[in-house]
């Protein structure tokens, strides 16, 4: 065991430029982190500069400088997908060939629409295709006066619910996401997430939704690298929405976020508090979520800015024998068309104090690659479903 805490950091759909097969997915062009920075016109990312992005891509407010404590390259996602269950899966070494089933075009059938419905007991509203904060301002007033559960989805593969919690109190709201999970277990309605969006207010000027959202996602389709860590009795913490992402597979511990920088200063809690043996997995989703799907570049910018203060904080609390990983599950190019996730490379930089060579690395052929390096550092065998091979650069210096 080269590394005794591994901290693995996604940035939620912080790509860096277009897949060789992006054409496929009508995604040819996009960057996020190229575009994100060149809409603000440089950034200003001086911890992230110094562990050696510059080398990946030509980004406003990066150069070129030497890195010895870290390595810097890019993956390529082997799934046929880009959506966060898809990119975290491959983290965790498994391959899905099927992207999940969506509905953005054509809302929800009537057949799935009735039957939930019918089971919880509650009218069904919109079903439609819709950004989360503006359906609350068209919907929200009905749902209040009916008492009825506002049915939505988006380019994800995901069946979101929304009630006010004023008129349906949050258990019964994650009550009716549960049936919903039930439902759309079926092969055809087969979504990747159920998604429960409390919220208050009361008026379309001021609803807005809580913390309390829950994710009821699929399990994963086969073992994975947290599976192996766990059996073999390491650690596996939580922080963010990995533990719904992987409906809490693998997961020892999980610990709930509101924010990235919530999520941040978790983490640096537990670098500085938390002295365990494997792996702390971390999703920061609002660069997705807030600012990615609903194309804001300049709020995007600020995120990833705000993510480079708290790095300067988390740094200093590693140990020589601590790994930080920092990578992203896909791309979401707020420049880009649409409103949906963009089919893109990701970063990988690896950081390490002890590390005294680091440099820019050949692109790898799958996100899986880090699963199996971690397992690799503990010396675990992979389940026999898992993809990847090991960085063994990250290993070996």
């Amino acid at each position: 065991m080269k590394f005794k805490r591994v901290f693995l950091i996604v940035m939620d759909s912080v790509g860096i430029g277009e897949m060789p097969d992006a054409a496929r997915f009508n995604d040819v062009g996009a960057n996020t982190w190229v575009h994100v920075a060149d809409a603000n016109r440089g950034l200003n990312i001086p911890i992230l500069n110094s562990l050696g992005l510059g080398d990946l891509a030509e980004i406003q407010g990066t150069t070129k400088i030497h890195h010895p404590h870290s390595f810097v390259q890019t993956l390529k996602e082997k799934s046929n997908g880009k959506d966060t269950l898809t990119g975290h899966w491959e983290m965790m070494g498994i391959l899905t060939p099927n992207p999940l089933v969506t509905f953005t075009d054509t809302g929800f059938p009537k057949e799935l629409i009735d039957l939930l419905s019918e089971r919880t007991g509650h009218k069904i509203i919109g079903n439609y295709a819709a950004s989360g904060t503006e359906i609350l301002k068209v919907l929200g007033p009905q749902a209040i006066a009916e008492k009825a559960l506002i049915v939505y989805t988006s380019a994800d593969s995901v069946l979101q619910i929304a009630a006010h919690v004023g008129t349906i109190p949050l258990e019964e709201l994650y009550r009716c996401c549960e049936i919903a999970r039930e439902i759309t277990l079926k092969d055809e309605w087969r979504v990747g997430r159920v998604i429960a969006r409390p919220f208050l207010g009361d008026s379309p000027d001021n609803f807005y939704r809580t913390s309390d959202r829950r994710d009821y996602a699929l399990s994963p389709s086969g073992r994975t690298a947290l599976n192996d860590l766990l059996d073999n009795n390491y650690s596996t913490i939580a922080i963010g929405k990995i533990h719904d992402i992987f409906n809490g597979v693998g997961i020892k511990d999980s610990i709930h976020t509101v924010s990235n920088d919530d999520g941040m200063n978790k983490t640096i809690e537990i670098a500085r508090d938390n002295d365990f043996t494997g792996l702390c997995f971390v999703n920061l989703v609002e660069f997705d979520s807030l600012y990615g799907h609903r194309r804001n570049p300049i709020g995007y910018g600020k995120a990833i800015e705000a993510f480079d203060r708290k790095l300067a904080t988390l740094l200093p609390l590693l140990h020589d024998d601590d790994l930080l990983l920092i990578t992203a599950d896909h791309g979401n190019d707020p420049t880009f068309h649409g409103t949906d996730h963009t089919r893109e490379r990701v970063p990988l930089i690896s950081y390490s104090s002890c590390y005294v060579n680091g440099q820019l690395l050949p692109e790898r052929e799958s996100f899986a690659d880090i699963g199996k390096t971690i397992l690799a550092n503990f010396n675990i065998t992979p389940s026999k479903n898992e993809i990847g091979e090991t960085i063994v650069e990250l290993l070996n210096n």
